[in-house]
């Protein structure tokens, strides 16, 4: 009875550890508890993977990620089950460079088509009904894109994406860069427009709930905000946080937003959560350092986050904004 006792005592401590070992909740401000509760917990759902992004989740019940080195989108269900959703998501070459080939970000558009960041075939493509993909971007001015990062789509159709050169860096191959600056993007009505030319390097990009406000990660440690025309087109841009008198190993990448305006942003602090006005509320800092965020489950209320190898989740009380169908 002492072994057993001895064992059962083992084995808890040992869940115990791993449990507390998948994240922590950290409290800025009072605000917080109105979006997460104290006793929130973050659990590790599957590894093993490379390099993992651009989590979302699919109307059919599963979560659907980026393996970018792999070129591969992976489907992942509720028990930590994985599968390949899709082979050579983000480069479609014969040769096998390795790297950052793969796709990155994935969205679904106004009519609940899969949206792809390729980074190997340095493209934004459409993904038909039946299967098919369709090239909505792969040049600007004759010059080919660097490596589409990731990508939101407005109600109206419109869609923004960023494209810095993290794809181009880390590519085997070496594909020769062609446009000089890194830039975020607008798509509308079959023209390419560039909306910013001037940040280092942009990487996440989210709307707010009413599609009036674009958000974008900088690797320069700020988000910025955009507020647009009814048309898409930006009308100002402002500061909206700068971290970076905050010192971690996180960095500026992917973002969402819940259905009152608050934004989850993956940054050195973890996944930092904003008001609507740019008050840093708190974090979640996950065991592993986050690359991008995305909401999921049955009730939307779940944050799954991409953290290196793994996919981790934890419950807010908001529901978040999906942008599907």
């Amino acid at each position: 009875m002492k072994k057993l006792t001895t064992y059962f005592l083992l084995h808890l401590f040992s869940l115990a550890s791993l449990y507390a070992q998948s994240g922590t909740v950290k409290k800025i401000d009072k605000d917080f508890d109105k979006i997460i509760s104290a006793d929130a917990q973050a659990e590790k759902v599957a590894s093993g993977f490379i390099f993992v992004e651009g989590p979302l989740w699919h109307r059919d019940g599963f979560l659907i990620f980026s393996d970018i080195p792999a070129n591969r989108i992976y489907k992942i269900d509720a028990n930590g089950k994985s599968e390949v959703f899709m082979e050579k998501s983000g480069y479609s070459g014969t040769d096998s460079p390795t790297g950052e080939i793969g796709t990155n970000g994935l969205a679904y558009d106004q009519e609940g088509r899969l949206l792809l960041c390729q980074h190997g075939n340095r493209q934004v493509v459409r993904v038909e009904k039946d299967g098919s993909q369709t090239v909505l971007a792969n040049a600007y001015q004759g010059k080919k894109l660097n490596s589409p990062n990731d990508i939101v789509c407005r109600k109206d159709g419109t869609i923004y994406f960023t494209d810095p050169s993290w794809g181009l860096e880390k590519n085997s191959n070496k594909p020769q860069r062609e446009i000089s600056f890194n830039g975020v993007y607008r798509y509308a009505n079959g023209q390419l427009y560039v909306i910013d030319s001037t940040l280092a390097k942009p990487n996440g990009i989210v709307l707010s709930p009413d599609g009036n406000t674009l958000y974008v990660a900088d690797i320069s440690k700020k988000w910025f905000s955009y507020t647009l025309n009814k048309d898409g087109s930006v009308k100002s841009k402002k500061l909206f946080f700068d971290a970076s008198a905050i010192n971690g190993k996180g960095h500026m990448d992917g973002m969402k937003v819940d259905v009152k305006g608050n934004v989850y942003a993956t940054g050195p602090d973890g996944v930092m959560i904003f008001s609507p006005k740019g008050k840093y509320l708190g974090a979640v800092q996950f065991a592993e350092t986050a690359a991008n965020v995305g909401w999921g489950d049955t009730d939307g209320k779940t944050l799954y986050a991409t953290c290196n190898t793994s996919i981790y989740r934890i419950k807010f009380k908001n529901r978040g904004l999906r942008y599907v169908k």
